[in-house]
């Protein structure tokens, strides 16, 4: 299994306390704002102005992690041709953090999202999976590929380049 992870938490970049009034990227609704504002207690593996990990509540594999953007950003429908270098400064947190706790084949990973409405949170959110060989039947059914509820980073990606182009 997962055994203990090798990395330090990260310090939390508090993006609802800048200022007297609500701070623009801050949803105080949303659970993942909170965890990424530390109101949660829950340990963040990378934390910066951009991108903020940390481990899902319901992994769904020995390494299951949740990479989202450290100020609010809707679901995949919400976003534009402009978010494409955002997704991919995702996956590559995402890479980054399977490598700091001893995963070396990136082949047997997956990375995706939850197409909505078959997304709990709408705080954009990048699921990182490891080793999706080792994913137990109902993972492999919430994380399919190639289905209706599920896209890879990669599928995300072509989706909003392809936005430009129909313009």
């Amino acid at each position: 299994m997962a055994g203990v992870e090798a990395t330090q938490p990260a310090p939390a970049v508090d993006i609802s306390k800048t200022s007297s009034m609500p701070a623009e990227g801050y949803d105080k609704k949303c659970i993942f704002c909170k965890i990424v504002n530390n109101e949660m207690g829950t340990e963040l593996l990378h934390c910066d102005e951009e991108i903020s990990c940390f481990r899902d509540i319901k992994p769904g594999a020995p390494h299951h992690y949740l990479v989202v953007p450290t100020r609010h950003v809707g679901n995949c429908k919400s976003l534009s041709k402009e978010h494409v270098p955002l997704v991919k400064r995702m996956v590559e947190t995402g890479k980054e953090i399977l490598q700091k706790n001893n995963v070396t084949d990136l082949s047997d990973v997956r990375f995706g999202f939850h197409w909505p409405p078959f997304c709990s949170v709408t705080h954009l959110h990048l699921h990182v999976l490891a080793p999706a060989t080792e994913m137990g039947f109902m993972s492999r059914l919430f994380y399919r590929l190639n289905s209706y509820w599920f896209i890879t980073a990669d599928q995300l990606i072509e989706i909003l380049n392809s936005k430009g182009d129909t313009n």
